[in-house]
């Protein structure tokens, strides 16, 4: 058995006047709690090489005192639990089952799931479990643009910001590059609402009434202006727009095909089983 230098000093001053040698297997016990010993070979990696000797000796102690109290407590349960009741094989094996088929079921589905799933797919799903989709909270589809009061062009942005115009929006896009501190101008795609509420500092106090009454709306603080253009919105309770929920179908759709991959594993395996005679019930 190899040591390092350090263990080898550690082991001689903290350990040197408290071990005792156990003469049947000829190991040098380090710690005792009632008939259970700590040994020094069970310790030999617990310090990393490079630690101090303070920082070992300090490490060791937590160690032995961790033991310690773990030993005793095992020893408590040992001697007022019931045969039965200390009987762990059952759960042992039921656990070690239930692992086994975990990672064979995993390697399966790794293995054999079709994960290419077609946007009619999704567009079918959606259209026949649309009560599954109500909203549970407000969406919207927006453009926002947040700058400092001391930007230039400013009376520019106001204009371009609000317009539908291609080259108004390449003009935007452009000057959101050179001068904006945050911008979001894909308002194709839907957002929480709450989401933006955490971007730009609009007061309300219901959040339904104010996305029906507003679509341009400028605010600003000590330092920064704010412009947002809501191009579209759903309330919540509502249902819920294809486009927002396809990722989440995509999901469902996938995990409805795992679990249709293994149930049919587990047929196809009684079944070949039962073919080949394989299978005999005793009880009758």
């Amino acid at each position: 058995m190899k040591f390092n230098y350090l263990y080898i000093l550690i082991l001689l001053v903290f350990f040197a006047c408290n071990t005792k040698l156990n003469k049947d297997q000829n190991r040098v016990a380090i710690a005792r709690a009632n008939n259970a010993y700590l040994y020094e070979d069970d310790i030999k990696d617990i310090v990393p090489i490079g630690t101090s000797s303070k920082d070992s000796i300090d490490l060791l102690k937590k160690y032995i005192d961790n033991w310690v109290r773990e030993s005793l407590v095992i020893q408590k349960a040992e001697n007022n639990l019931t045969d039965e009741q200390k009987n762990v094989e059952k759960q042992l094996q039921d656990y070690r089952n239930s692992l086994i088929t975990y990672v064979y079921e995993k390697e399966l589905v790794k293995q054999k799931l079709d994960t290419l799933i077609t946007n009619e797919e999704i567009e079918k799903y959606y259209n026949e479990n649309q009560g599954d989709f109500e909203l549970k909270d407000n969406i919207i589809k927006v453009i926002y643009v947040k700058v400092s009061k001391k930007a230039p062009g400013i009376d520019k942005l106001i204009k371009w910001y609000k317009s539908d115009n291609m080259k108004d929006r390449e003009q935007l896009a452009s000057y959101c590059h050179q001068f904006a501190q945050n911008f979001y101008l894909d308002d194709n795609s839907w957002l929480l609402f709450n989401d933006l509420l955490k971007e730009i500092p609009i007061q309300t106090y219901n959040k339904e009434l104010f996305l029906q009454n507003n679509r341009y709306i400028e605010v600003s603080d000590s330092l920064n202006k704010y412009f947002v253009n809501i191009k579209g919105f759903k309330i919540r309770n509502s249902l819920s727009p294809l486009a927002f929920e396809k990722e989440n179908i995509k999901n469902i759709i996938l995990n409805k095909r795992k679990l249709q991959l293994v149930t049919k594993m587990k047929v196809d395996v009684y079944n070949d089983a039962a073919n080949n005679k394989k299978i005999e019930i005793y009880l009758k």
